[in-house]
């Protein structure tokens, strides 16, 4: 959070930052010296997206970055400059063209983001001096999604479910919320059999967490995570570039996390509930065999179809103990299916729900605060692809088509009608760096989901 600072009343130490672009380049040079119009020149910057000039005065000292952009991007017009201007302190000129300048402050804080658990980070980034009321507005969106890449970049040596559970815990004494977690051969005395069968053949025991906080007589909101530490893909073995960067298959719980501490510290009148279901998908000899059925906590018989479609069964569990408290809301969410990625890209994670008004106010919510989503339909005639001539029906099944819709039709089954739902398929992955999101873990969909709890619950 150290590359946005407050600025004060009347500060003329920090150094102006213009955005401009195209259509208004030529009233942006009036304002300029001869000097520094003949440097723009010279120079060759044309105001196009992406570029900057720094402007000095007659001494020499830097003044003010000209910046081009595209007007309509206000989130992406600052997010590369943190890393790329000199060490000091900035502020966005009022002469400026954006849409929104409290957005291009956020975009210029998610590209100030390094990872630096391991590594020194390479440089200080710029700092951004903003007002006191978009710092307080900025500020836990901006940790949110720290947090998120956080825990996501992070290894699985030290990103496993004891860890991931000790981030919950930390979360709960943060906020003051009570923490209870089952582990392993516990899951099955609590009657939550798919954590343990998906868990189990681990070295590190599976486990559910649960966090409580609020009034008991708010509105009931459960909030799931999908938390596969690390999946080899289980007897069903992945390739091994399949298998590289499944440390991030935790993505899910990771925004489930950052999406509760906002709740939390908003003070949303809400009864939360978050659920961590951890594990580590692995291979040993007692892991989970295709072939093998399991019954769920909800009492469906499920037949194993593929191992590697792990992340379904520890959410089941989850989500039929979360549809138990009768809830107003259930989220979850989940890095669950390349299908998702096919289908819509790295950047657009998969929305579905069974609430149309419901889903319908999600997607608002993320356009309104650049965080985009995209709904796919819970299609139940495809529910077919899910059969199984044993038991109540499979985990997948022998066709490609529609990966991502049987999937959410899978966890549909174990939501009751009566409860609304949402579900997010998300990558929760950069694959290459781009201003303001640099590569490795992401959170996609977690400022969408906020404004959308903020303006559903609100006393």
């Amino acid at each position: 959070m150290s590359s946005l600072i407050e600025r004060k009343s009347g500060e003329r130490q920090s150094i102006a930052i213009e955005t401009t672009d195209t259509a208004n380049y030529t009233a942006t040079r009036r304002r300029l010296t001869a000097v520094q119009r003949r440097w723009l020149a010279e120079s060759g910057f044309e105001a196009a997206p992406g570029s900057f000039a720094l402007l000095a005065d007659a001494s020499g000292k830097l003044v003010r970055v000209l910046v081009g952009v595209e007007a309509n991007d206000s989130l992406g017009a600052l997010a590369a400059l943190p890393r790329q201007l000199p060490d000091a302190v900035y502020h966005l000129a009022d002469e400026s063209v954006l849409a929104d300048a409290q957005q291009a402050a956020l975009g210029w804080a998610l590209g100030a983001y390094e990872f630096t658990r391991y590594r020194k980070a390479k440089r200080a980034p710029a700092k951004l001096a903003v007002n006191a009321a978009d710092l307080k507005v900025l500020a836990p969106l901006v940790a949110a999604t720290a947090q998120v890449r956080d825990l996501v970049n992070t290894p699985t040596e030290d990103m496993g479910p004891k860890q991931l559970a000790e981030a919950v815990k930390q979360l709960g004494k943060t906020h003051k919320a009570k923490v209870h977690e089952w582990v392993g051969d516990e899951l099955l005395k609590a009657n939550f059999p798919t954590i343990h069968a998906v868990g189990r053949a681990s070295h590190r025991a599976p486990r559910l967490v649960e966090l409580s906080w609020g009034k008991s007589s708010d509105p009931k909101l459960v909030v799931v995570g999908k938390g596969v530490c690390f999946d080899t893909g289980g007897l069903d073995l992945k390739s091994a570039d399949g298998m590289r960067w499944m440390k991030k298959d935790m993505g899910g719980a990771a925004h489930a996390i950052a999406l509760a501490g906002l709740i939390m510290q908003a003070k949303l009148p809400v009864r939360l509930t978050l659920l961590i279901p951890a594990v580590e998908n692995a291979v040993s000899g007692n892991a989970m065999r295709p072939g093998e059925i399991i019954t769920t906590r909800a009492g469906f018989t499920v037949e194993i179809d593929n191992t590697d479609a792990e992340g379904r069964l520890v959410l089941c569990d989850a989500l039929a103990y979360g549809a138990e408290q009768q809830p107003d809301l259930i989220l979850d969410f989940a890095t669950l299916t390349g299908a998702a990625r096919v289908a819509l890209g790295p950047d657009l994670p998969a929305l579905f729900g069974n609430r149309d008004d419901i889903a319908d106010t999600v997607l608002a919510a993320g356009r309104s605060v650049n965080d985009p989503l995209w709904r796919l339909p819970l299609w139940r005639p495809y529910r077919k692809m899910l059969e199984s001539y044993l038991a109540d029906f499979a985990n997948g099944g022998p066709s490609r088509h529609a990966g991502a819709i049987t999937a959410a039709l899978y966890m549909e089954r174990f939501v009751p009608d009566t409860t609304p739902w949402l579900h997010l398929d998300t990558y929760a992955w950069n694959d290459a760096d781009r201003p303001g999101r640099p590569r490795g873990g992401e959170a996609m969909g977690v400022r969408a989901f906020f404004a959308f709890l903020q303006k559903r619950y609100t006393r």
